[in-house]
């Protein structure tokens, strides 16, 4: 994930303490001082003050991420109108296609899934609601990204960081990304070909606000005999019927 500095430090270290931390099963005092690059006694007194507030907790030495930032997260999604207006359209979308459906958002530098409605099919797909995804291989990262300025990408995804390959099928030259976000643009959706999970597939498409701006975005995934070559065109429109159906309730 990105680093961001502000003009709060202390602000920043906790954040990426919390950023560290989401990505482990706890961490000792001494790996996240080494790994988050905060100096000791530092780490030592934001640690200390972040148990106090139950934004971690401690077991044993390990820490972990608490229960106080689950509950914000709670209240930040009851807060968030669009899941509520988005859940009607997802579920009509989930009714049609019987495959697994997403609400998303770019939150920082990473998309992340605001709303999941399960497949009724007796293969699941792997996510849940708060799920961070990569930018480069995810349907839903591309089609959030595909209507940013080249800038706004360049920030997003640094020349200096090589893109991870997740699967044979990844994208890991950003020159070729950009080629896939301008073809994006002109098809309307996204297309994840066993990009970032190998065996499963993702159709995305934007979400935009009056003004036209892409807000969020809409997806549908499925292992690959769910969405083969011959039906992909026909669930995109479906997908992307949804997308224009949750832009305009947004109006």
């Amino acid at each position: 994930m990105k680093t961001i500095t502000t003009q709060i430090p202390a602000l920043d270290k906790v954040v990426r303490i919390c950023d560290y931390l989401s990505d482990k099963n706890g961490a000792t005092f001494s790996q996240i001082y080494q790994d988050v690059g905060i100096a000791k006694s530092s780490t030592s007194s934001l640690l200390n003050g972040m148990v106090a507030h139950g934004l971690l907790r401690q077991d044993a030495d390990k820490y972990y991420l608490g229960l106080r930032l689950y509950e914000f997260g709670n209240k930040a999604v009851e807060q968030y109108d669009i899941k509520k207006i988005a859940l009607p359209v997802l579920s009509d979308l989930r009714d049609k296609t019987n495959l697994t459906c997403h609400l998303g958002v770019l939150q920082g530098s990473s998309p992340i899934y605001l709303t999941k409605l399960e497949s009724p099919q007796a293969i699941i797909i792997r996510s849940w609601e708060g799920k961070r995804l990569s930018l480069h291989s995810s349907g839903l990262g591309k089609v959030l990204m595909a209507w940013l300025t080249d800038d706004e990408v360049d920030a997003l995804l640094p020349d200096d960081q090589q893109l991870q390959r997740f699967t044979d099928t990844t994208i890991t030259d950003k020159f070729k990304l950009k080629q896939a976000l301008a073809e994006i643009r002109v098809k309307g959706w996204a297309y994840d070909d066993e990009e970032d999970s190998q065996g499963v597939r993702c159709i995305a498409v934007p979400v935009r606000n009056p003004q036209g701006k892409v807000i969020a975005a809409i997806s549908m995934s499925g292992v690959a005999f769910q969405i083969p070559d011959d039906k992909r065109e026909h669930l995109a429109s479906l997908v992307i019927e949804a997308g224009k159906r949750l832009s305009l309730q947004l109006k």
